[in-house]
């Protein structure tokens, strides 16, 4: 079991919860309840010595900034290949973009999947940078996020995409 590291930050979407092992980020998780992360990675310190995570700290204070739309931070989600395979589409996804479930299902050839896409994307573990913020509903409406809906359109707006139902 490598050794991984966590930092809590803030944001203007409220605390968020950063862990790295020593050559890629492994989760964003929304708020500071670390009792949430040591499940999954058992991050053995809190510490600031990381480069990725103050790496990753940087490019999100440009992003919220709004000096940042593409991230340059190595990424090493936890999951099935299905779900890498869905968290690689999100990747695909430009900033100021937004798309559906639907269509994100079709992208990766499996035009029938979008509740699996969805299921999917919900198990994100890298929140904003992998950015299943820009899958929306087929109504056009905001649907489930991990972080609350109320984040996903704040993470839209941001962006530049308005007036989501």
């Amino acid at each position: 079991q490598e050794v991984s590291q966590y930092k809590i930050i803030s944001s203007p979407v409220g605390p968020i919860t950063l862990v790295a092992n020593s050559v890629a980020l492994l989760g964003l998780e929304w708020g500071e309840d670390i009792s949430i992360i040591t499940e999954d990675w058992f991050p053995t310190t809190s510490d600031q010595g990381s480069p990725i995570l103050q790496r990753t700290e940087d490019q999100l204070n440009e992003y919220f900034s709004g000096k940042r739309s593409v991230f340059d931070i190595p990424l090493e989600p936890k999951g099935t290949v299905f779900q890498k395979q869905v968290w690689q589409q999100l990747l695909k996804i430009p900033y100021g973009q937004h798309i559906t479930y639907g269509e994100q299902a079709r992208h990766l050839g499996r035009p029938k999947a979008a509740r699996a896409v969805g299921a999917a994307n919900g198990k994100n573990p890298i929140g904003i940078i992998i950015p299943c913020h820009r899958v929306i509903g087929a109504s056009g409406h905001l649907t489930g996020f991990a972080g609350g809906l109320e984040i996903k359109r704040q993470l839209l707006e941001l962006e530049g995409v308005q007036s989501l139902k």
